[in-house]
């Protein structure tokens, strides 16, 4: 990672850790994203729910690259994203700059 993208992101990190007892990692800051893109408040979540929070968040900061489209609410009030197009083929150290652009993407546009 170059040096520039990388003080990005620690201060992303630093921001959003604020309010928290300890740093957030890149799982925890999805999570976050996901909580706040359900919008339902405090609400109880079982392992299959925490792990669609998860996908909604990666749907929501992909969604402005073209992977993936909004297409609505089903009845209990969960956001439900479409494939639009096949997630490049990348490399664990591409992909992860890639996640935590469209990360900082996502708080930029917020």
């Amino acid at each position: 990672m170059d040096f520039e993208f990388d003080k990005k992101w620690r201060n992303l990190v630093k921001e959003l850790s604020t309010h928290q007892d300890e740093e957030l990692d890149f799982q925890s800051i999805l999570f976050l994203i996901g909580i706040q893109e359900l919008n339902k408040g405090f609400i109880k979540l079982n392992k299959d729910q925490k792990l669609e929070v998860m996908h909604i968040a990666v749907c929501t900061v992909l969604e402005p690259y073209g992977f993936y489209e909004y297409s609505g609410h089903d009845d209990d009030g969960w956001p439900h994203y479409e494939v639009k197009k096949t997630l490049p083929s990348l490399d664990p150290r591409d992909q992860e700059k890639f996640m935590k652009q469209a990360v900082m993407d996502y708080f930029d546009k917020n």
